[in-house]
């Protein structure tokens, strides 16, 4: 199978490029609600032929980390010099400049969302010119933003990010957002004035648990603790012709996740503690530390400690990531692939050297990673496994009692 198609646009300004605009009457350009002719503003535009290679990542490394800025870097030919700024012969002149918006989809799914922060600019003697477009998601907006002060009315988290984007000094559109309700009640703590907004919202999403971050389409994505698992229709990576393909696996297994005594600080409150002594005895005193969390009582506090503790006592085995060639695959397997986003569950199975054992385990995925050039186009998942995930009533694989933990 060839590489799935991938498009790049680019929200040029439209006056700028001196149309097309909408005209009255017309039988082509005077059709109401059509988005190609449109009475001025900003449109994308289709940059594709002139694209060289495309990079994307998004989300983090591993599972206590916070998600951070996703980043995009698309290498364009510029030989003509159409991505020059000072080039007034350009196609594109006046649309050269940082903080346009782009986007980046493949067979018609997203794939990225940002702004322009760059561009690089290289000039061969040869002749042979690349411009570079350095790309940010709304995770970089949010955090040059701040909070005027304020104090926060007790609510559920997903409720409390959506009164964040709504402050006047972040303002995010309600159209771009993807917000859970939350199952943590927060307290109604003082935000002191010029808080960072991002930093503000990791802490809420802390205090949840849950996952905070960008999604391939832009959003503002926020997924409660409870977004559960479910063994249904799900996709399945597999070296034994099972599922689908993949190129390459990383496995982890050592103590970079091992925490055997939790400590949890509540803005306002008490301080709860969690400690396992066999896990001690085996490996040490391994201290977690959370400070300055907004839960509304002591006894969430001492819930999320119970529930830490329980996750990471003892050292984990878990795959870290894996890489897919979309050009390997059927145009089935490369929608499966291309609909995945980040907290999605899917199931890996893997006979290290058709040897032993197969290892059969399911996975949240944390890390999306995007490499394309022309012909391959390599997507690489990083991973928090499923060896400890809630209950799910009447799935077939977390719904096992005795077998997974209820929550808190």
């Amino acid at each position: 199978m060839p590489a799935p198609s991938t498009t790049v646009e680019i929200g040029f300004d439209l006056s700028a490029l001196g149309g097309p605009f909408f005209i009255l009457d017309d039988a082509v350009q005077g059709v109401l609600d059509n988005t190609t002719y449109t009475l001025g503003g900003s449109v994308f535009v289709d940059v594709t032929s002139r694209v060289v290679s495309v990079n994307t990542n998004r989300g983090k490394s591993r599972q206590l980390d916070k998600f951070t800025a996703g980043q995009a870097n698309i290498v364009f030919n510029n030989q003509d010099r159409a991505f020059d700024p000072l080039n007034t012969s350009s196609p594109y002149y006046g649309q050269i400049i940082p903080k346009r918006t782009t986007r980046v989809t493949t067979s018609g799914s997203a794939v990225f969302y940002g702004v322009i922060d760059d561009w690089n600019l290289e000039y061969d003697i040869s002749g042979r010119s690349t411009a570079g477009a350095v790309i940010s998601d709304g995770f970089t907006l949010l955090a040059q933003q701040v909070l005027t002060a304020h104090t926060a009315t007790s609510q559920l988290s997903g409720a409390r990010i959506n009164a964040v984007l709504d402050r006047s000094t972040v303002d995010w559109s309600a159209t771009f957002r993807d917000i859970d309700a939350g199952q943590t009640t927060l307290q109604a703590d003082v935000v002191t004035d010029s808080t960072n907004a991002l930093g503000y919202l990791q802490l809420v999403n802390q205090s949840e648990p849950g996952k905070l971050f960008i999604g391939k389409n832009g959003y503002v994505t926020f997924r409660d603790r409870v977004d559960a698992p479910t063994s249904s229709n799900l996709v399945t990576f597999a070296d034994d012709g099972t599922g689908i393909k993949f190129t390459g696996v990383d496995i982890v297994y050592g103590s970079e996740l091992l925490y055997n005594f939790i400590q949890i600080e509540r803005a306002n409150g008490g301080t709860a503690t969690a400690s396992d002594s066999d896990s001690q005895n085996s490996y040490g005193v391994v201290a977690l530390v959370q400070e300055g969390l907004l839960m509304n009582t002591d006894s969430d506090a001492a819930s999320l400690a119970s529930f830490l503790l329980s996750k990471y006592a003892e050292p984990e085995y878990r795959f870290d990531s894996l890489t897919v060639a979309l050009e390997d695959l059927s145009t089935a397997n490369q929608n499966s692939v291309l609909g995945l986003e980040i907290g999605d569950i899917v199931r890996i199975k893997f006979t290290p050297n058709s040897t032993g054992s197969q290892i059969d385990k399911y996975a949240s995925i944390i890390r999306i990673d995007h490499d394309m050039i022309p012909m391959s186009h390599r997507v690489t998942f990083g991973f928090e496994t499923l060896d400890y995930a809630s209950l799910v009533l009447d799935d077939s694989v977390f719904g096992i009692l005795d077998d997974a933990y209820l929550g808190f």
